[in-house]
């Protein structure tokens, strides 16, 4: 058999960059800590998703690498920093894979793979800092050989990232304890970059549709709340729209909130039908929780144009009903609803669809805009939105709708939200009709020819496989 020297030579066991390296693990000061649960859900939800008995949040030390989290691995914490799987995965800037190490130059002498353990299949996504260096991985094993999809590399890629936004969250919060005299000007820092990592990078869009988010955090002096929303491209004509509400404040729910958010993304790639991927969440956040108040509110939905606006499939899970406005004035709730994820590993949802034309919108917003309070107790409640909305259905734009709601709940409670506040406006724009194909094909990038549309003239894949019960 060749050696490892052969296979290995020196210069190429360790990054160009080692010493900095080292200096960047010893910065967030993870190695050797405890076991923590979030870590382990991450590892737990790696595992289902790819469909592998092992997966491994890993840091590479100078001479070991250390397991923080190991799901389906027991009784081994760390490991000889051989090459083959993690030493060789941080030196590259792509996730690794080794489909049958037995067999891969690469792998075959590591001990994980000619060991006891015998792994065949290795995935692993380096842990990137944002100054560049490859702390570790999270990584999928299996002791078969198997392929990995490009859907199942993303969800993975996904939650090396959540692995990435927690070490991210520790560091900042020890800083923060370290420099007390900086407390006040270093914990709002820290909140608003938080809080920001909530909401998506850029105003969301869809193309060919009108959409408005308007956020207003509570409670001055608490910066930091759960309240997020996101709008992501699932395929040609299919697009993700989410809402949601971690229960309490501070970084705790804020972290939890970021959780569900990643967790969505990575679901809604195996789920076509919204109620599937809050199932599937739900999961995630009730396996090995010992919290009474980890939940979530979340409304999830799937947004597909048609040549008459656009169908949203709507599933709900504890959150305020939406309300949908129609150009005509109408405005009706949208249900129904759930339990909130993370409360009983016993969970149903539902899913309602319903169709937009020109001119109508979805109104989709967080409690603490009908929760707003008065002097005197009173709160701003749905009946109060639903009056608000159908006297301003005619404010032309998504953000003319969504600033009417943002500013009514902190008038109404002079200005001292108890709680956070986010809207979010769907709206089918109401020259949407004056050229509906061209409009779905500039939005969607499909020729005609290739568009399958909602009933023009056959139904969308996402449609149908939300029918066919996938």
């Amino acid at each position: 058999m060749t050696g490892v020297k052969e296979l290995w030579p020196a210069n190429e066991l360790r990054p160009a960059n080692e010493s900095l390296r080292i200096q960047a693990v010893r910065r967030y000061e993870i190695l050797d800590t405890p076991p923590d649960g979030t870590f382990d859900r991450i590892t737990a939800l790696a595992a289902r998703i790819l469909g592998v008995p092992v997966a491994i949040v890993s840091i590479v030390d100078t001479d070991r690498i250390w397991f923080k989290s190991h799901h389906g691995l027991v009784g081994v914490d760390q490991v000889g920093r051989d090459p083959g799987l993690c030493a060789s995965a941080i030196l590259q800037g792509d996730p690794w894979i080794v489909t049958d190490a037995a067999s891969d130059q690469r792998t075959l002498a590591n001990p994980l793979v000619a060991g006891a353990s015998g792994f065949r299949f290795y995935a692993g996504v380096p842990l990137s800092t944002a100054d560049g260096f490859n702390l570790g991985t999270l990584c999928a094993l299996d002791t078969k050989p198997r392929q990995i999809t490009a859907e199942e590399t993303a969800s993975l890629e996904d939650l090396a990232a959540l692995v990435m936004d927690e070490l991210e969250l520790r560091l900042a919060a020890r800083r923060t304890v370290a420099a007390h005299a900086q407390l006040r000007r270093e914990a709002e820092q820290i909140a608003d970059a938080l809080q920001a990592s909530l909401l998506p990078p850029k105003p969301p869009t869809v193309p060919g549709m009108d959409i408005a988010a308007r956020f207003m955090a509570g409670e001055a002096g608490l910066r930091v709340g759960g309240d997020f929303f996101d709008v992501f491209r699932l395929g040609a004509n299919d697009w993700g729209v989410v809402l949601g509400d971690a229960c309490g404040r501070g970084a705790a729910p804020a972290s939890l909130a970021a959780m569900v958010r990643w967790t969505i993304r990575a679901a809604a790639v195996h789920y076509s039908r919204p109620s599937d991927v809050l199932h599937a969440v739900n999961a995630a956040l009730v396996d090995d929780s010992q919290e009474d108040d980890h939940f979530c509110t979340v409304m999830f939905a799937r947004l597909e144009l048609d040549v008459c606006g656009a169908w949203i499939t709507v599933a709900n899970a504890g959150h305020p009903l939406p309300f949908v406005v129609r150009a005509s004035g109408k405005v009706t709730p949208l249900g129904p609803t759930a339990f909130p994820l993370g409360m009983f590993a016993d969970f149903e949802s539902t899913d309602e669809r319903i169709g937009l034309g020109p001119g109508d919108s979805m109104v989709m917003y967080t409690d603490g805009i009908v929760e707003a309070r008065r002097f005197d107790g009173l709160v701003f409640g749905e009946e109060r939105l639903l009056r608000l909305l159908e006297g301003c259905s005619d404010a032309g734009h998504a953000a003319g709708l969504a600033d009417e709601v943002m500013a009514a709940a902190p008038a109404y409670a002079a200005g001292d939200l108890a709680d956070d506040a986010a809207v979010l406006v769907l709206r089918v724009p109401e020259d949407a009709g004056a050229d509906p194909l061209a409009r779905v094909v500039a939005a969607t990038g499909v020729p005609i020819d290739q568009l399958s549309l909602p009933g023009y003239p056959h139904r969308s894949a996402a449609t149908d496989r939300h029918d066919a019960g996938d």
